[in-house]
């Protein structure tokens, strides 16, 4: 192994152990000292690759927002294979999945908000709606979904709910511990869920405006 390799390899090794403890004892609780010590390295190493604790936290941000643009990242892939919405169920599903595989780049961002305030991921989730127009563009969705979407609704909101409430839901399942929170189990809730975003939860011909309900005053002794 040359001196490039070994360098990669530390730098590899360093990234996972602050993965591994960010995401489990938070950024605060976690010192340099700690992430040189579980990856077998020293304070040294670790500063040659990186300048301070939160330019790794950066790092680690920054790996998993591009695992999310990369075609093979399991959501991409079933939204950019299937027809929206009629493939939401297998949407769920590969949300599951992601947040399953990338459980603890996914408790960063929860860290990021409660320590930083948000400040490493707000550009992120800012340009979200940017990234799904040119994702949608580039599979040639919008047009097709435009066309089938009620009047007056935009293609990219209808995908960017969708995929909010599925990574919500799940993110409360594997990140929280908090499983079945919806009282039933994960296939009959993400069917649940692809109904609602097709259908509505109304039936068909139900008004939506509720009756007023006029009341009259109470007659009195002097009334006629």
């Amino acid at each position: 192994m040359n001196q490039e390799e070994r360098s990669e390899r530390s730098r590899t090794q360093i990234l996972e152990s602050a993965l591994k403890l960010f995401s489990h004892r938070g950024y605060g609780a976690t010192s340099v000292r700690d992430i040189a010590e579980d990856a077998g390295l020293s304070k040294g190493n670790v500063y040659h690759h990186f300048s301070d604790k939160e330019t790794i936290f950066r790092a680690l941000l920054d790996q998993y927002f591009q695992a999310m643009s990369s075609p093979d990242f399991p959501f991409n892939r079933a939204l950019a294979t299937g027809t929206f919405p009629e493939n939401l169920e297998e949407l769920g599903r590969a949300a599951r999945e992601t947040v399953k595989d990338y459980r603890e780049y996914v408790a960063l961002i929860y860290v990021d908000v409660v320590e930083f305030d948000g400040t490493h991921i707000r550009k992120f989730y800012s340009d979200m709606a940017r990234r799904f127009d040119a994702f949608m563009k580039k599979h040639g969705m919008e047009d097709d979904l435009a066309g089938r979407l009620q009047e007056g609704l935009s293609p990219i909101s209808a995908v960017m709910l969708a995929t909010r409430i599925f990574y919500n839901y799940f993110s409360i399942e594997i990140i929280f511990g908090v499983k079945d929170h919806f009282g039933k189990n994960t296939d009959e809730v993400v069917g649940e869920i692809s109904r609602i975003l097709r259908s509505g939860m109304l039936r068909n011909g139900v008004n939506t405006k509720r009756r007023r309900r006029t009341s009259r005053p109470a007659k009195t002794a002097t009334d006629p």
